[in-house]
């Protein structure tokens, strides 16, 4: 993978020079990750003032912490990239940003994507059938459907016409009804960061990249910053069945975050993510090329109903969580045959960029292919222990 042009003085970070931006590195000389800040081109460690992302999430303000605290200067973002992108995991890499956060997710936040779940369900994964009823949903409907507010008069209209042309689906009831789709997308620490390969399961032939906002927030609900994500779908197994949900989302290497969580900090905070636009472009070996978009200001539902349907008297987090917001994005354009729309192939470079939070680079492989997971919480207390 060749690394993206440089926006500023980072070459992966938003173009704002006062963003405050955490990470993690993994750092070959002590066997481990460290948590870490961009400043300016060099990137300082701070795991001698805070042993982890997640306990940094409880502090107040963890922005005014990250800058107050001095750290380390350790390594150079360009080396970082550099070694990222190219996978030597011998030398210091980024690691995803999130360590002891629960990673959740939100499905079918925007309506518009919402229709195509009802496809894959129609189709019960098959592919070959896609056109065929993205058409027929199409002349059901009779106009866009984007504006509608979940659990509204119109909302009830819209299940009712869909449902008239023998087009009911599940999928109805969280895109359209009171309450949104709310899963566990990945075990913790079991997400990838920049520049890491992602994996696609053999048993899969219909998959796709979701570009999507990743939300952080404490042990306490709050929301403290917030990254990119691509949470990683396989069409073909959730169309067979919402039953199949857990074997179509949670894979090795099947979530991908990062590069780094821009805390909220002056000027920047929730409100500005309301209208941001999330680019996506996928370049295949074979020479193919995708581009869509994920536009927040299109979401179905806001920010705090998300979070609040994550967490609350129902459910609580002790080390925080991270949460992905859905995605508008959803691939038809055809990659090979006509009318079979679009498919992962291993070697396929995904880049998810905004201009508030940067840009995330992965490459797929086959899942199979892949090195087992094999740091998770018992090895990082273990390293954390000897620091």
């Amino acid at each position: 993978m060749t690394a993206p042009a440089a926006q500023g003085v980072l070459p992966i970070g938003p173009a704002a020079a006062e963003a405050v931006l955490v990470g993690r590195v993994w750092d070959p000389v002590s066997g481990g990750p460290r948590v870490a800040t961009v400043r300016g081109e060099e990137v300082f460690d701070l795991t001698s003032s805070v042993r982890t992302v997640s306990e940094l999430m409880e502090r107040q303000e963890p922005a005014a912490f990250v800058l107050e605290s001095p750290g380390v200067p350790r390594w150079r973002l360009v080396d970082l990239v550099e070694a990222s992108l190219g996978g030597d995991r011998s030398r210091p890499h980024l690691l995803s940003p999130l360590d002891l956060q629960v990673v959740k997710a939100c499905g079918v936040t925007f309506v518009d994507s919402m229709i195509e779940r009802v496809i894959e369900e129609r189709c019960g994964g098959d592919l070959n059938r896609a056109a065929e009823v993205r058409q027929m949903v199409a002349q059901a409907l009779q106009g866009s459907v984007h504006a509608v507010r979940p659990g509204s008069e119109r909302a009830r209209e819209v299940k009712n016409v869909l449902v008239a042309q023998g087009l009911w689906s599940q999928y109805l009831e969280v895109g359209l009804g009171p309450h949104p789709e709310i899963f566990t997308k990945a075990p913790v620490l079991s997400s990838v960061g920049y520049g890491a390969d992602v994996g696609i399961p053999g048993f899969s032939s219909w998959n796709n990249p979701e570009p999507e906002l990743v939300l952080i927030a404490g042990s306490g609900g709050a929301v403290r910053g917030a990254t990119l994500g691509n949470d990683v779908n396989l069409r073909d197994v959730e169309g067979r069945s919402a039953l199949l949900l857990g074997m179509a989302k949670d894979n090795n290497a099947s979530c991908a975050v990062g590069p780094f969580i821009r805390l909220f900090h002056q000027d920047f905070t929730l409100e500005s993510l309301r209208t941001e636009d999330i680019a996506l472009t996928v370049e295949g070996a074979d020479g193919y090329r995708l581009e869509g978009s994920n536009s927040l200001g299109r979401i179905s539902r806001p920010f705090e109903e998300l979070v609040a349907a994550a967490y609350g008297i129902h459910h609580q987090y002790p080390d925080g969580f991270a949460l992905f917001t859905g995605t508008l994005f959803a691939p038809t354009q055809d990659r090979d045959d006509e009318g079979l729309g679009f498919a992962h192939k291993p070697g396929d470079v995904v880049t998810i960029s905004s201009p508030l939070l940067g840009t995330l680079v992965n490459r797929t492989r086959k899942t199979e292919d892949l090195e087992p997971w094999s740091f998770g919480i018992g090895a990082l207390f273990k390293y954390l222990s000897s620091c």
